[in-house]
């Protein structure tokens, strides 16, 4: 592959490029040039697009798929093709598939569907075996196959000495532990955030505490056996804090927030529709706004689209009985934008490569070709035409949205929309 992209606007403030306007040129996934008004003596094919946009590729930090098992949901063809129009030219893959990828020959096999896509697959493996919560898996011969990480998708580890031997065994080889944090005894039942909205609608609901006590819990374990933690997907203004405060003491812990908690609150569910049934369930607006502020001052890590494809026979029924999840990885750009300046939304759909270990270089030359492009401008809604998944389940149907993702260039391949 040799082209020249024209006209690009680079988003990268490591890069001495970062907020002008050049040419790349790029040939066999290398950067061979970046300058103004490159020559194209050999004449390469040449890509320009409107008020094109480049940053390093966006990286998303938890994505389900189904396959092998929920090859109903989604395909792991299917699914990486998705994120490559979504901009996303990584993206780490959750275990909660049928078999749980526990164990080294799980990996090899997802890996392997991986092959020859221009959106790069990273495992995460099971944390214990079949996500049990039992016993530990094989965390070892995981890493040694691609993992990048271990943790049971969606899942607390309510032994808190097993979390304990996990962090602690897991530094002999620069392991990351993955610890969702929702104790499930104070869930108990609960569909809903606990206020006002669960009480009106007459759903149980799930309190802060269940999720704010659990990440104390796992930050003191931590404090103990040091080692390398990264808790997903919080919700609430207290567990922004915890984190901050554990930051402030010096341990490694790392937190990533999903797009739907910082754009959406628990008034979507006055219509009952399971759409907006997810786990973490949505909080209310003072703590968006603090979720939108712990990103600002750096407390919050990464976002992630939490993308989860869930069948229609699941999604749709009764909200007591519906499964957890929404599919956000085609509506997570244009979903932020409306809610976060551009380089921040940038800045933390990429630093999730450093705490799992896929860093990318900087925009310049020789470096590989890495990008995700796009432009920030524009307004449209999202509708079912926008949804590339096999699996539907959007919480972001008919909402409003800003900007456009063109698609990634990665691994020699450039993919547009």
């Amino acid at each position: 592959m040799k082209i020249i992209i024209r006209e690009a606007k680079i988003i990268d403030p490591k890069s001495k490029f970062h907020n002008q306007v050049v040419d790349v040129q790029i040939e066999n996934g290398i950067v061979k040039k970046i300058g103004s008004k490159l020559s194209n003596d050999n004449k390469l094919e040449e890509i320009k697009l409107d008020n094109l946009h480049l940053s390093q590729g966006w990286f998303d930090s938890s994505v389900s798929l189904g396959e092998p098992g929920f090859e109903d949901r989604e395909t792991i063809a299917n699914g990486l093709n998705v994120a490559a129009k979504s901009g996303f030219t990584g993206i780490a893959l959750q275990p909660n598939s049928a078999p749980v990828i526990d164990n080294q020959s799980q990996v090899n096999f997802v890996k392997s569907k991986s092959n020859g896509f221009a959106t790069d697959l990273f495992p995460i493996g099971a944390l214990t075996k079949n996500s049990e919560g039992k016993d530990l898996a094989e965390l070892f011969d995981m890493k040694n196959s691609g993992a990048v990480a271990f943790g049971d998708y969606n899942k607390n580890l309510e032994n808190a000495n097993l979390l304990k031997i996990a962090l602690q065994y897991v530094q002999d080889f620069d392991g990351l532990v993955v610890a969702y944090s929702q104790d499930f005894n104070i869930k108990g039942s609960g569909v809903a955030n606990e206020g006002i909205i669960s009480t009106r609608l007459g759903l149980k609901g799930i309190p802060n505490l269940a999720e704010e006590l659990q990440i104390a819990r796992n930050l003191f374990i931590l404090e103990y056996t040091g080692g390398k933690l990264h808790i997903p997907t919080i919700s609430t203004a207290k567990s922004v804090q915890l984190i901050k405060d554990a930051k402030v003491k010096g341990l490694n812990v790392s937190c990533s927030v999903s797009v739907h908690h910082l754009v959406l609150t628990d008034e979507k569910l006055d219509g009952f529709d399971t759409r907006f049934k997810v786990t973490p369930p949505l909080r209310i607006e003072a703590d968006r706004k603090a979720l939108l502020k712990g990103l600002k001052d750096g407390t919050i890590d990464m976002i992630t689209s939490d993308h989860n494809p869930i069948d229609i026979e699941h999604k749709k029924m009764e909200f007591d009985l519906a499964k957890n999840g929404t599919i956000g990885l085609e509506s997570a750009f244009g979903a932020l934008l409306t809610v976060l300046p551009l380089e921040i939304i940038v800045g933390k759909l990429t630093s999730g490569r450093r705490f799992f270990g896929t860093e990318n270089e900087s925009i310049s030359e020789n470096s590989k070709a890495n990008f995700t492009l796009f432009n920030p401008e524009g307004n449209w809604n999202f509708s079912k035409a926008n949804i590339l998944s096999k699996s539907k389940n959007s919480a972001f149907l008919g909402a409003k949205m800003t900007g456009k993702v063109y698609g990634i260039l990665n691994n020699s391949q450039l993919i547009l929309q």
